[in-house]
């Protein structure tokens, strides 16, 4: 006669101990992670700064805006801007005086912004209106700072709220060439402009403009 060994009913768990030690250890998990996420967040930020004044420089060194036939040629140059919408909130927008006629919002209007190549959409926006909720739909979202990266406020170290490029990509600052009457190089940047972005818990970063070359980093990721 064969006799068959009888599968046994015993059924395996966790014990108390080992869920113990698993709900620690998952416990460490997290808080090694909140800091990591929210340093995530401000390169983030950093980052998508960076590429805008880095696309900035990209348009002036395509789009040739030199006028022999009219010296307020230098106020047709590609700039960006950092300012605050009302309430508060920061932004940015992208674009060129290109009929020299000046705007009260920063020097050009709507239809003289960039568009964004991610969304399609201007990247402009008038300081006069709230963009706590980012905007009405039809600028790009990604130009409100604080909407979208928690930043509160903007400074910089060259007096100016804006970084312009020739065609050569050689940045300028301040309102000389935004209201330039004459081919006077006024506003051409001789020394480093370092901008700091402040975000809502108190964190910054920092991002530099070289004279000369234009050329646009993270402090602390020179090679970023």
């Amino acid at each position: 006669m064969k006799h068959f060994n009888q599968k046994s009913n015993t059924t395996h768990a966790f014990t108390m101990l080992e869920l113990v030690v698993v709900i620690v250890v998952l416990g460490i998990l997290a808080a090694m992670a909140m800091p990591r996420m929210e340093r995530d967040t401000q390169q983030e930020a950093a980052d998508h700064i960076l590429s805008k004044i880095r696309y900035t420089q990209h348009l002036a060194l395509n789009d040739y805006k030199q006028r022999f036939d009219d010296h307020r040629w230098q106020r047709r140059f590609w700039r960006i801007i950092f300012s605050s919408c009302s309430g508060g909130d920061q932004y940015y927008m992208i674009g060129s005086d290109d009929d020299m006629s000046g705007s009260d919002n920063a020097y050009f209007s709507e239809n003289e912004a960039a568009i964004d190549p991610i969304t399609g959409k201007p990247i402009f926006w008038e300081n006069t209106r709230s963009c706590s909720n980012g905007g009405d739909g039809t600028v790009s979202e990604d130009i409100f700072l604080t909407y979208k990266f928690g930043i509160t406020n903007v400074t910089n170290s060259c007096g100016a709220e804006h970084i312009a490029f020739d065609h050569l990509g050689r940045p300028y600052h301040g309102a000389t060439f935004s209201n330039a009457n004459a081919v006077d190089y006024e506003g051409y940047l001789d020394q480093r402009c370092t901008f700091t972005f402040t975000l809502s818990d108190g964190n910054t970063f920092q991002i530099s403009v070289e004279p000369e070359t234009g050329y646009a980093y993270i402090e602390g990721q020179n090679a970023s």
